[in-house]
Protein backbone atom coordinates (compact mmCIF):
# COMPACT_ATOMS: atom_id res chain seq x y z
CA UNK A 1 0.00 0.00 0.00
CA UNK A 2 1.32 3.33 -0.89
CA UNK A 3 1.36 5.82 1.91
CA UNK A 4 -0.92 9.13 0.57
CA UNK A 5 1.42 12.01 -0.58
CA UNK A 6 1.43 15.53 1.71
CA UNK A 7 -1.27 17.84 0.04
CA UNK A 8 -0.47 20.70 -1.81
CA UNK A 9 -1.15 23.96 -0.29
CA UNK A 10 -1.24 27.07 -2.50
CA UNK A 11 -0.05 25.85 -5.22
CA UNK A 12 3.43 24.50 -3.71
CA UNK A 13 4.57 21.15 -4.41
CA UNK A 14 5.40 19.44 -1.29
CA UNK A 15 9.09 19.76 -0.33
CA UNK A 16 9.67 15.97 0.14
CA UNK A 17 8.51 13.01 -2.45
CA UNK A 18 6.53 10.57 -0.46
CA UNK A 19 8.41 6.81 -0.97
CA UNK A 20 7.15 4.15 -3.21
CA UNK A 21 6.19 1.74 -0.15
CA UNK A 22 5.91 1.47 3.61
CA UNK A 23 8.49 0.59 5.54
CA UNK A 24 9.25 1.03 8.88
CA UNK A 25 9.52 3.69 11.13
CA UNK A 26 12.91 4.96 11.95
CA UNK A 27 13.51 5.85 15.66
CA UNK A 28 13.98 9.42 14.77
CA UNK A 29 17.24 11.02 16.63
CA UNK A 30 17.48 12.73 19.77
CA UNK A 31 16.73 16.79 19.04
CA UNK A 32 20.10 19.10 18.81
CA UNK A 33 20.15 22.46 19.70
CA UNK A 34 20.42 24.51 16.74
CA UNK A 35 23.36 25.84 16.05
CA UNK A 36 24.86 29.59 15.40
CA UNK A 37 24.35 28.55 11.55
CA UNK A 38 21.12 26.45 11.53
CA UNK A 39 18.37 27.25 9.13
CA UNK A 40 16.09 26.83 11.90
CA UNK A 41 17.35 30.19 13.81
CA UNK A 42 18.29 32.51 10.67
CA UNK A 43 15.74 35.30 10.98
CA UNK A 44 16.59 35.99 7.33
CA UNK A 45 14.40 32.44 7.04
CA UNK A 46 10.95 33.35 8.90
CA UNK A 47 11.47 36.74 7.14
CA UNK A 48 10.68 35.31 3.58
CA UNK A 49 8.48 32.21 5.15
CA UNK A 50 6.60 35.31 6.66
CA UNK A 51 6.78 37.41 2.98
CA UNK A 52 5.38 34.12 1.49
CA UNK A 53 2.43 34.09 3.84
CA UNK A 54 1.47 37.99 3.33
CA UNK A 55 1.96 37.74 -0.03
CA UNK A 56 -0.69 34.58 -0.78
CA UNK A 57 -3.14 36.15 1.92
CA UNK A 58 -2.74 39.10 -0.13
CA UNK A 59 -3.58 37.32 -3.42
CA UNK A 60 -6.35 35.08 -2.10
CA UNK A 61 -7.86 38.39 -1.03
CA UNK A 62 -7.61 40.04 -3.75
CA UNK A 63 -9.04 37.41 -5.92
CA UNK A 64 -11.86 36.98 -3.69
CA UNK A 65 -12.63 40.38 -4.23
CA UNK A 66 -12.50 39.90 -8.30
CA UNK A 67 -14.74 36.56 -7.92
CA UNK A 68 -17.28 38.97 -6.24
CA UNK A 69 -17.76 41.42 -9.07
CA UNK A 70 -21.39 41.09 -10.79
CA UNK A 71 -20.25 42.01 -14.13
CA UNK A 72 -17.56 42.91 -16.72
CA UNK A 73 -17.08 46.43 -15.69
CA UNK A 74 -16.77 46.01 -12.37
CA UNK A 75 -14.57 43.39 -12.95
CA UNK A 76 -11.92 45.66 -14.82
CA UNK A 77 -12.12 48.22 -12.41
CA UNK A 78 -11.78 45.67 -9.81
CA UNK A 79 -8.30 44.39 -11.52
CA UNK A 80 -7.09 47.88 -11.93
CA UNK A 81 -7.69 49.09 -8.50
CA UNK A 82 -6.08 45.21 -7.28
CA UNK A 83 -2.73 45.87 -9.66
CA UNK A 84 -2.20 49.28 -8.60
CA UNK A 85 -2.24 48.57 -4.82
CA UNK A 86 0.20 45.37 -6.17
CA UNK A 87 2.71 46.98 -8.32
CA UNK A 88 2.45 50.41 -6.38
CA UNK A 89 1.13 52.56 -8.73
CA UNK A 90 -1.69 55.43 -8.52
CA UNK A 91 -3.38 55.59 -12.09
CA UNK A 92 -4.38 52.97 -15.11
CA UNK A 93 -5.84 51.32 -17.73
CA UNK A 94 -7.21 47.97 -19.11
CA UNK A 95 -8.40 47.43 -22.30
CA UNK A 96 -9.91 44.22 -24.23
CA UNK A 97 -9.21 42.52 -27.44
CA UNK A 98 -11.90 43.62 -30.08
CA UNK A 99 -12.22 40.22 -31.29
CA UNK A 100 -13.40 39.28 -27.87
CA UNK A 101 -15.81 41.84 -27.45
CA UNK A 102 -17.58 41.96 -30.31
CA UNK A 103 -15.79 44.09 -32.54
CA UNK A 104 -15.83 46.87 -29.82
CA UNK A 105 -13.00 47.61 -28.05
CA UNK A 106 -13.83 48.24 -24.54
CA UNK A 107 -11.31 50.33 -22.26
CA UNK A 108 -11.76 51.46 -18.66
CA UNK A 109 -9.88 53.80 -16.44
CA UNK A 110 -8.49 54.25 -13.16
CA UNK A 111 -7.87 57.90 -12.05
CA UNK A 112 -8.16 58.45 -16.08
CA UNK A 113 -11.12 60.59 -17.35
CA UNK A 114 -12.64 59.52 -21.37
CA UNK A 115 -10.56 63.09 -22.22
CA UNK A 116 -7.22 60.97 -20.68
CA UNK A 117 -7.76 58.42 -22.80
CA UNK A 118 -8.40 59.91 -25.75
CA UNK A 119 -4.84 62.16 -25.37
CA UNK A 120 -3.23 58.34 -24.72
CA UNK A 121 -5.24 57.25 -28.35
CA UNK A 122 -2.74 60.07 -29.79
CA UNK A 123 0.38 58.06 -29.71
CA UNK A 124 0.88 56.71 -32.73
CA UNK A 125 0.29 53.30 -33.22
CA UNK A 126 2.44 50.48 -34.38
CA UNK A 127 0.36 48.70 -37.21
CA UNK A 128 2.86 45.84 -36.59
CA UNK A 129 1.78 45.32 -32.80
CA UNK A 130 0.25 41.96 -31.81
CA UNK A 131 -3.11 42.98 -31.19
CA UNK A 132 -5.14 46.56 -31.62
CA UNK A 133 -4.54 47.52 -28.26
CA UNK A 134 -4.61 51.19 -26.75
CA UNK A 135 -1.76 52.56 -28.02
CA UNK A 136 0.50 52.52 -25.14
CA UNK A 137 0.30 49.01 -24.84
CA UNK A 138 1.16 48.76 -28.56
CA UNK A 139 5.34 47.45 -27.42
CA UNK A 140 4.38 44.88 -25.15
CA UNK A 141 5.90 41.21 -25.59
CA UNK A 142 4.42 39.17 -28.76
CA UNK A 143 1.35 36.70 -27.91
CA UNK A 144 2.94 34.06 -25.29
CA UNK A 145 5.29 36.35 -23.41
CA UNK A 146 3.55 37.33 -20.33
CA UNK A 147 6.77 39.54 -19.12
CA UNK A 148 5.15 42.94 -19.57
CA UNK A 149 6.69 46.14 -20.08
CA UNK A 150 8.44 48.60 -18.14
CA UNK A 151 9.10 52.27 -18.97
CA UNK A 152 10.88 53.64 -15.87
CA UNK A 153 11.57 57.12 -17.26
CA UNK A 154 9.71 58.23 -20.13
CA UNK A 155 10.40 61.72 -20.00
CA UNK A 156 14.19 60.36 -19.80
CA UNK A 157 14.21 57.93 -22.57
CA UNK A 158 15.22 59.16 -25.82
CA UNK A 159 13.95 55.69 -28.17
CA UNK A 160 10.71 57.21 -27.30
CA UNK A 161 8.22 58.54 -29.76
CA UNK A 162 7.98 62.24 -28.84
CA UNK A 163 4.65 61.98 -28.90
CA UNK A 164 4.23 59.52 -26.04
CA UNK A 165 6.72 61.67 -24.28
CA UNK A 166 4.27 64.99 -24.75
CA UNK A 167 1.46 62.92 -24.06
CA UNK A 168 2.66 61.73 -20.45
CA UNK A 169 3.84 65.46 -19.31
CA UNK A 170 -0.04 66.56 -20.14
CA UNK A 171 -1.39 63.52 -18.06
CA UNK A 172 1.37 64.26 -15.64
CA UNK A 173 2.82 60.45 -15.21
CA UNK A 174 6.62 59.39 -15.60
CA UNK A 175 6.89 55.79 -15.66
CA UNK A 176 4.65 53.15 -16.87
CA UNK A 177 4.01 49.46 -16.09
CA UNK A 178 2.03 47.04 -18.87
CA UNK A 179 0.98 43.33 -18.84
CA UNK A 180 -0.88 41.65 -20.89
CA UNK A 181 -3.93 39.36 -20.11
CA UNK A 182 -3.12 36.34 -21.22
CA UNK A 183 -3.82 32.66 -19.72
CA UNK A 184 -1.09 30.85 -18.63
CA UNK A 185 0.22 28.21 -21.22
CA UNK A 186 -1.63 24.81 -21.41
CA UNK A 187 0.09 21.99 -19.05
CA UNK A 188 2.29 19.80 -21.58
CA UNK A 189 1.94 21.74 -24.67
CA UNK A 190 4.43 23.83 -26.89
CA UNK A 191 6.29 26.52 -25.51
CA UNK A 192 3.89 29.35 -25.43
CA UNK A 193 0.80 27.72 -25.91
CA UNK A 194 -2.24 29.28 -24.36
CA UNK A 195 -5.10 27.94 -23.31
CA UNK A 196 -8.48 28.56 -24.35
CA UNK A 197 -9.07 32.13 -23.41
CA UNK A 198 -5.77 33.33 -24.98
CA UNK A 199 -4.16 37.18 -24.87
CA UNK A 200 -8.01 38.75 -24.51
CA UNK A 201 -6.43 42.48 -23.33
CA UNK A 202 -3.73 44.22 -21.74
CA UNK A 203 -3.79 46.36 -18.84
CA UNK A 204 -0.74 49.29 -17.85
CA UNK A 205 -0.17 51.21 -14.52
CA UNK A 206 0.94 54.94 -14.47
CA UNK A 207 3.73 56.52 -12.21
CA UNK A 208 3.56 60.12 -11.44
CA UNK A 209 7.49 59.99 -10.68
CA UNK A 210 10.35 57.89 -12.25
CA UNK A 211 9.76 54.47 -11.00
CA UNK A 212 9.41 50.99 -11.64
CA UNK A 213 7.60 47.54 -9.45
CA UNK A 214 9.87 45.40 -7.97
CA UNK A 215 10.46 42.13 -8.84
CA UNK A 216 8.32 40.68 -6.12
CA UNK A 217 5.67 42.93 -6.91
CA UNK A 218 5.85 42.09 -10.86
CA UNK A 219 5.50 38.57 -9.99
CA UNK A 220 2.46 39.41 -7.78
CA UNK A 221 0.77 41.18 -10.18
CA UNK A 222 1.58 38.37 -13.04
CA UNK A 223 0.26 35.97 -11.31
CA UNK A 224 -3.06 38.14 -10.71
CA UNK A 225 -3.23 39.09 -13.81
CA UNK A 226 -3.35 35.19 -14.65
CA UNK A 227 -6.25 34.72 -12.22
CA UNK A 228 -7.86 37.32 -13.68
CA UNK A 229 -7.98 36.51 -17.21
CA UNK A 230 -9.69 33.58 -16.49
CA UNK A 231 -12.13 35.24 -14.85
CA UNK A 232 -12.56 37.70 -17.25
CA UNK A 233 -12.71 35.52 -20.22
CA UNK A 234 -15.63 33.58 -18.38
CA UNK A 235 -17.40 37.43 -17.80
CA UNK A 236 -17.08 37.35 -21.61
CA UNK A 237 -18.64 34.69 -22.58
CA UNK A 238 -21.62 35.25 -20.09
CA UNK A 239 -22.17 38.94 -21.54
CA UNK A 240 -21.64 37.48 -25.12
CA UNK A 241 -24.47 34.78 -24.18
CA UNK A 242 -26.91 37.31 -22.68
CA UNK A 243 -26.52 39.81 -25.48
CA UNK A 244 -27.53 37.39 -28.11
CA UNK A 245 -30.30 36.14 -26.33
CA UNK A 246 -31.62 39.61 -25.95
CA UNK A 247 -30.93 40.43 -29.23
CA UNK A 248 -32.70 37.10 -30.37
CA UNK A 249 -35.86 38.09 -27.92
CA UNK A 250 -35.91 41.40 -29.28
CA UNK A 251 -36.19 40.06 -32.71
CA UNK A 252 -38.89 37.57 -31.98
CA UNK A 253 -41.30 41.13 -30.64
CA UNK A 254 -42.67 43.26 -33.20
CA UNK A 255 -40.39 45.34 -35.21
CA UNK A 256 -42.49 48.57 -35.10
CA UNK A 257 -46.08 49.63 -33.84
CA UNK A 258 -49.10 49.55 -36.07
CA UNK A 259 -50.85 53.06 -36.83
CA UNK A 260 -54.50 52.58 -36.88
CA UNK A 261 -56.25 55.89 -36.96
CA UNK A 262 -58.02 57.17 -33.40
CA UNK A 263 -55.23 55.48 -31.47
CA UNK A 264 -51.66 56.04 -30.95
CA UNK A 265 -48.77 53.39 -29.46
CA UNK A 266 -45.26 53.28 -27.67
CA UNK A 267 -44.05 50.53 -25.97
CA UNK A 268 -41.03 49.94 -23.85
CA UNK A 269 -38.89 46.94 -22.92
CA UNK A 270 -36.09 46.04 -21.09
CA UNK A 271 -34.94 42.49 -20.70
CA UNK A 272 -33.84 41.19 -17.70
CA UNK A 273 -30.35 39.45 -16.97
CA UNK A 274 -30.95 36.27 -17.52
CA UNK A 275 -34.00 36.46 -20.25
CA UNK A 276 -37.13 36.47 -19.07
CA UNK A 277 -40.02 35.70 -21.01
CA UNK A 278 -42.41 38.57 -20.47
CA UNK A 279 -43.56 39.51 -23.92
CA UNK A 280 -46.25 41.85 -25.98
CA UNK A 281 -48.05 42.45 -29.06
CA UNK A 282 -49.85 44.62 -31.17
CA UNK A 283 -51.53 43.98 -34.45
CA UNK A 284 -53.66 45.93 -37.26
CA UNK A 285 -56.95 43.75 -37.14
CA UNK A 286 -59.88 43.66 -40.06
CA UNK A 287 -62.20 46.97 -39.95
CA UNK A 288 -59.72 49.44 -38.34
CA UNK A 289 -59.44 47.27 -34.94
CA UNK A 290 -56.63 46.59 -33.01
CA UNK A 291 -55.31 44.09 -30.78
CA UNK A 292 -53.40 44.21 -27.66
CA UNK A 293 -51.61 41.51 -25.77
CA UNK A 294 -49.20 41.11 -23.28
CA UNK A 295 -47.75 38.29 -21.00
CA UNK A 296 -45.37 36.16 -19.54
CA UNK A 297 -44.43 32.57 -19.94
CA UNK A 298 -42.40 30.80 -17.11
CA UNK A 299 -38.90 30.14 -17.17
CA UNK A 300 -35.71 32.08 -18.90
CA UNK A 301 -33.53 31.65 -20.66
CA UNK A 302 -33.53 30.14 -24.90
CA UNK A 303 -35.99 27.98 -23.93
CA UNK A 304 -38.12 30.36 -22.76
CA UNK A 305 -37.44 32.84 -25.65
CA UNK A 306 -38.65 29.83 -28.04
CA UNK A 307 -41.77 29.08 -26.29
CA UNK A 308 -42.77 33.31 -26.00
CA UNK A 309 -41.93 33.00 -29.75
CA UNK A 310 -44.13 30.00 -30.46
CA UNK A 311 -47.07 31.64 -28.12
CA UNK A 312 -47.12 35.10 -29.33
CA UNK A 313 -47.23 33.77 -33.16
CA UNK A 314 -50.33 31.37 -32.17
CA UNK A 315 -52.11 34.41 -30.46
CA UNK A 316 -51.86 36.20 -33.60
CA UNK A 317 -53.29 33.61 -35.71
CA UNK A 318 -56.39 33.52 -32.61
CA UNK A 319 -56.44 37.25 -33.30
CA UNK A 320 -57.11 37.29 -36.56
CA UNK A 321 -60.05 34.58 -36.48
CA UNK A 322 -61.71 35.85 -33.55
CA UNK A 323 -59.94 38.68 -32.23
CA UNK A 324 -63.81 40.25 -31.55
CA UNK A 325 -63.98 37.48 -28.61
CA UNK A 326 -60.72 38.27 -26.10
CA UNK A 327 -62.07 34.95 -24.19
CA UNK A 328 -62.09 32.48 -27.38
CA UNK A 329 -58.85 34.15 -28.41
CA UNK A 330 -57.34 33.24 -24.55
CA UNK A 331 -59.33 29.41 -24.67
CA UNK A 332 -57.35 28.44 -27.84
CA UNK A 333 -54.43 29.81 -26.27
CA UNK A 334 -54.19 27.35 -23.26
CA UNK A 335 -55.34 24.59 -24.99
CA UNK A 336 -52.12 25.36 -27.07
CA UNK A 337 -50.16 25.47 -24.30
CA UNK A 338 -51.26 22.64 -22.59
CA UNK A 339 -50.74 20.51 -25.81
CA UNK A 340 -47.31 21.87 -26.89
CA UNK A 341 -45.79 23.14 -23.45
CA UNK A 342 -47.55 21.36 -20.81
CA UNK A 343 -44.36 22.14 -18.00
CA UNK A 344 -45.24 25.74 -19.03
CA UNK A 345 -47.72 28.09 -17.67
CA UNK A 346 -48.14 31.50 -18.53
CA UNK A 347 -49.92 34.83 -17.94
CA UNK A 348 -51.72 37.00 -20.39
CA UNK A 349 -54.18 40.04 -21.23
CA UNK A 350 -55.60 40.58 -24.85
CA UNK A 351 -57.82 43.95 -25.64
CA UNK A 352 -59.76 44.13 -28.82
CA UNK A 353 -59.94 47.77 -29.48
CA UNK A 354 -61.95 49.76 -31.94
CA UNK A 355 -60.83 53.29 -31.64
CA UNK A 356 -63.93 54.40 -34.15
CA UNK A 357 -66.82 53.10 -31.88
CA UNK A 358 -64.72 54.12 -28.19
CA UNK A 359 -64.67 50.39 -27.24
CA UNK A 360 -61.93 48.12 -25.44
CA UNK A 361 -62.98 44.85 -24.86
CA UNK A 362 -60.41 42.91 -22.09
CA UNK A 363 -59.96 39.52 -21.10
CA UNK A 364 -57.06 38.54 -18.68
CA UNK A 365 -55.55 35.29 -17.69
CA UNK A 366 -53.43 36.14 -14.50
CA UNK A 367 -52.36 39.09 -15.76
CA UNK A 368 -52.30 42.45 -13.95
CA UNK A 369 -55.07 44.59 -14.75
CA UNK A 370 -54.21 47.57 -17.38
CA UNK A 371 -54.54 51.36 -15.98
CA UNK A 372 -56.14 53.73 -17.98
CA UNK A 373 -55.49 57.49 -16.95
CA UNK A 374 -56.78 60.79 -18.01
CA UNK A 375 -57.82 64.24 -16.97
CA UNK A 376 -60.93 63.29 -15.46
CA UNK A 377 -59.76 59.82 -13.77
CA UNK A 378 -56.93 57.41 -13.06
CA UNK A 379 -57.98 53.80 -12.17
CA UNK A 380 -57.47 50.66 -12.80
CA UNK A 381 -59.74 48.00 -14.64
CA UNK A 382 -61.73 45.70 -12.53
CA UNK A 383 -60.79 42.59 -14.37
CA UNK A 384 -62.19 39.20 -12.94
CA UNK A 385 -59.80 37.04 -11.38
CA UNK A 386 -58.54 34.55 -13.45
CA UNK A 387 -55.53 31.58 -12.95
CA UNK A 388 -53.16 31.53 -15.79
CA UNK A 389 -52.77 29.75 -18.91
CA UNK A 390 -51.93 26.06 -18.60
CA UNK A 391 -52.74 25.95 -14.49
CA UNK A 392 -56.44 24.41 -14.33
CA UNK A 393 -57.46 21.43 -16.54
CA UNK A 394 -59.79 24.20 -18.26
CA UNK A 395 -59.08 27.85 -18.71
CA UNK A 396 -62.48 30.34 -18.75
CA UNK A 397 -62.89 33.92 -17.73
CA UNK A 398 -65.23 36.71 -18.54
CA UNK A 399 -64.35 39.61 -20.58
CA UNK A 400 -64.59 43.12 -19.45
CA UNK A 401 -65.87 46.17 -21.85
CA UNK A 402 -63.87 50.24 -21.53
CA UNK A 403 -64.86 53.08 -23.24
CA UNK A 404 -62.04 55.22 -22.96
CA UNK A 405 -62.75 58.69 -23.55
CA UNK A 406 -61.00 60.90 -26.24
CA UNK A 407 -57.84 62.09 -24.51
CA UNK A 408 -57.50 58.97 -22.61
CA UNK A 409 -55.10 56.68 -22.21
CA UNK A 410 -54.53 52.79 -21.62
CA UNK A 411 -51.25 51.16 -19.80
CA UNK A 412 -50.70 47.46 -19.89
CA UNK A 413 -47.81 46.51 -18.31
CA UNK A 414 -46.03 43.24 -16.63
CA UNK A 415 -45.10 42.07 -13.21
CA UNK A 416 -41.43 42.65 -13.89
CA UNK A 417 -42.70 46.69 -14.07
CA UNK A 418 -44.14 46.20 -10.10
CA UNK A 419 -41.16 43.65 -9.36
CA UNK A 420 -38.53 46.29 -9.74
CA UNK A 421 -40.15 48.57 -8.19
CA UNK A 422 -38.75 47.26 -5.18
CA UNK A 423 -41.90 47.52 -3.23
CA UNK A 424 -44.38 45.29 -1.75
CA UNK A 425 -46.91 44.93 -4.43
CA UNK A 426 -49.72 46.70 -3.18
CA UNK A 427 -47.19 49.28 -2.66
CA UNK A 428 -46.20 48.74 -6.30
CA UNK A 429 -49.86 49.01 -7.40
CA UNK A 430 -50.02 52.16 -5.63
CA UNK A 431 -46.88 53.61 -6.94
CA UNK A 432 -47.83 53.11 -10.81
CA UNK A 433 -51.31 54.67 -10.13
CA UNK A 434 -48.97 57.48 -8.82
CA UNK A 435 -47.32 57.80 -11.77
CA UNK A 436 -49.58 57.66 -13.91
CA UNK A 437 -51.99 60.58 -11.99
CA UNK A 438 -49.00 62.95 -12.27
CA UNK A 439 -48.18 63.21 -15.65
CA UNK A 440 -48.15 66.55 -16.87
CA UNK A 441 -50.90 67.88 -18.78
CA UNK A 442 -48.88 68.84 -21.79
CA UNK A 443 -47.58 65.22 -21.64
CA UNK A 444 -50.70 63.45 -21.91
CA UNK A 445 -51.36 63.45 -25.51
CA UNK A 446 -48.11 61.78 -26.01
CA UNK A 447 -47.69 58.10 -25.13
CA UNK A 448 -44.15 58.35 -25.33
CA UNK A 449 -43.76 60.67 -23.37
CA UNK A 450 -46.68 58.95 -21.02
CA UNK A 451 -43.87 56.36 -20.88
CA UNK A 452 -41.15 57.55 -20.01
CA UNK A 453 -42.65 59.74 -17.17
CA UNK A 454 -44.34 56.33 -15.87
CA UNK A 455 -41.12 54.56 -15.98
CA UNK A 456 -38.81 57.42 -14.20
CA UNK A 457 -41.53 57.55 -11.52
CA UNK A 458 -42.03 53.65 -11.19
CA UNK A 459 -38.11 53.37 -11.81
CA UNK A 460 -36.38 56.35 -10.19
CA UNK A 461 -32.63 53.75 -10.17
CA UNK A 462 -33.98 53.21 -13.94
CA UNK A 463 -35.01 50.37 -15.89
CA UNK A 464 -31.90 48.51 -15.85
CA UNK A 465 -31.60 47.90 -12.28
CA UNK A 466 -30.71 44.65 -9.97
CA UNK A 467 -33.96 42.53 -10.30
CA UNK A 468 -33.93 40.05 -13.15
CA UNK A 469 -37.33 40.53 -14.38
CA UNK A 470 -38.05 41.61 -17.65
CA UNK A 471 -40.09 45.61 -18.18
CA UNK A 472 -42.73 45.76 -20.46
CA UNK A 473 -44.84 48.79 -20.53
CA UNK A 474 -47.42 49.28 -23.66
CA UNK A 475 -48.94 52.56 -24.12
CA UNK A 476 -52.50 52.99 -26.02
CA UNK A 477 -53.36 56.79 -26.13
CA UNK A 478 -56.95 57.41 -27.35
CA UNK A 479 -57.38 60.89 -29.76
Amino acid sequence: MSTPQLPKVAGIDPPVPAPAHTSAPAVPPPPSAPGPSSPASDPRVHDRLAGWVSDLTTLQELTERLARTPDLDAALRELLRAGASLVGAGRGLVTLHPDHHDGHPLTVGLGLGHADIGHIETIPHDRAAPGPYVRLLDDLPPEGDRSGRIHPDIPGEDDLDPRHREVAARLGYAASYALPLESAPAPGGEAGAATAAGRIGAAVWLYDEPAEPTERQRHLAGLYCGYATEHLARLLELTRARRTLSGLREELLPGRLPRVPGVRLAVRHRTGPHGGGDWYDALALPEGALGLAIGGITGSGPGAAAATARLRASLRAYAVMEGEDPVAVLSDLELLLRLTEPARTATALFAYCEPAARKVVVAGAGHCSPLITGADRTEYVETSLSAPLGMLACWEAPSVEIEPAPGETLLFYSDGLLNRAGDAMDRSFTRLHSAAASVPRSARHDPEAVADHVLRKVLPDGPDGPEDDDVVLLVAHFD
